[in-house]
């Protein structure tokens, strides 16, 4: 093991697997004694994210699969969204109200619906504002044959879209959420989707704020409990099912802080409600922002096997920020992970690993990392100093 010092940083180097780097900061601005920050909540899952800094507050069985209910909605909207960004498909294209949407997702379906005519021809602007305003299952499924013939093709569009948002474990086979033993998602991944929309469709966001929406002269209230609670929230979706019971995906926005939240399996509507806006609310008042590095920083060094420097600085592209619990002299740990050595050469900018940031349980942050600078081929002789020290400290 070959430990190379600099101010605040050991790093540590195996030579033949992932290179980490541990690095130890105690932030002079929070000198105050420390204060346990806890939070309980009767969701069976729930996450709170800081939109901004990617900073996870709290965390509660986040990474357990769970039925997604009418939160997968989300997906189905952002699948829609992505396509009109595209030009694929335009707000005034119709779609027809097949038998089928009517029967699985009409009035007489039981479930939440727009009230949609079978045989009429609906607007994609309207069928949009019925799957978020309204969760109506049956916008959902006009929207999925219009797209791609049946609800069962449009799901391989909405897996298709969960790789591309990076959900890591999610499986959607229809367009609603309606409970079916192969469609899953987690908490985490849930927030995915709500920070993907928020953060590339804001155009589209501000329906998620819209209290009512009439079609076929039936007024319908949003069903996001939050909106009416004037805690600044402007989205998200609700969902319930009996497998997955009452869940909620939520976003607020207080003084420029944009927090998310999501909570399921909760047992009645009053507890999701009570539970997201506690949330919420401990959210805002329980942390506050420390700024780490700058874009410019150099927070660490990685390896470089054959080149004409044995390392190369790593900056972050931009400001790494974290959310700590106020009144607190926590210690913020954080680690550099990279493959190395890397090998030379290497291009200034070059993405070369990550820094994993945590701050006390359940409060994390990932960044990546890149060369600052170029690192060219060394000497032949250089290469040959290396590969030595490669084969020793491997034995070793």
């Amino acid at each position: 093991m070959v430990a190379r010092r600099r101010p605040a940083l050991r790093t540590a180097w195996n030579g033949i697997g992932a290179a980490v780097a541990a690095l130890s900061l105690i932030f002079a601005l929070c000198p105050r004694p420390a204060v346990a920050q806890l939070f309980e909540t009767r969701a069976a899952h729930a996450i709170l994210i800081d939109s901004d800094t990617g900073t996870v507050l709290f965390q509660k069985d986040a990474d357990i699969r769970m039925p997604p209910a009418s939160m997968a909605k989300l997906l189905t909207s952002a699948v829609v969204f992505d396509a009109i960004k595209s030009g694929k498909l335009s707000l005034d294209d119709e779609f027809v109200v097949s038998e089928t949407a009517w029967r699985q997702g009409g009035a007489t379906s039981g479930g939440s619906t727009m009230f949609a005519k079978v045989g009429s021809s609906i607007r994609v602007d309207d069928l949009i504002k019925g799957m978020i305003i309204q969760s109506g299952n049956d916008a959902c499924i006009v929207v999925a044959e219009g797209m791609a013939g049946t609800e069962a093709t449009f799901a391989n569009l909405l897996n298709q879209e969960a790789r591309k948002i990076g959900l890591s474990d999610s499986h959607f086979v229809n367009a609603t959420g309606l409970d079916d033993p192969a469609e899953y998602t987690t908490a985490r991944d849930l927030a995915r989707i709500a920070k993907y929309i928020i953060d590339e469709f804001p155009e589209f966001y501000k329906l998620y704020g819209e209290k009512e929406f009439t079609w076929n002269r039936i007024r319908q209230p949003n069903r996001n409990p939050l909106l009416d609670m004037n805690i600044g929230a402007d989205g998200l979706k609700t969902g319930y099912t009996e497998a997955a019971g009452y869940g909620l995906v939520g976003s607020a926005v207080r003084d420029g802080q944009r927090l998310i939240m999501v909570i399921a399996g909760t047992k009645t509507e009053k507890e999701r409600s009570e539970e997201g806006r506690k949330l919420l609310d401990w959210g805002f008042r329980a942390f506050e922002k420390v700024n780490l590095f700058t874009g410019s920083d150099v927070v660490g060094q990685a390896r470089v096997f054959g080149g004409d420097a044995h390392t190369v600085d790593l900056v972050s592209r931009s400001p790494v920020a974290l959310f700590i619990p106020r009144g607190t002299s926590d210690q913020i740990t954080a680690q550099i992970v990279y493959e190395g050595p890397v090998p030379a050469p290497v291009s200034a900018g070059q993405k070369i690993g990550v820094i994993r940031i945590t701050a006390g349980e359940g409060l994390s942050k990932e960044a990546p990392l890149y060369a600052a600078s170029d690192v060219s081929a060394g000497s032949l002789s250089e290469r040959a100093v290396d590969g030595l020290e490669e084969l020793l400290l491997g034995w070793w």
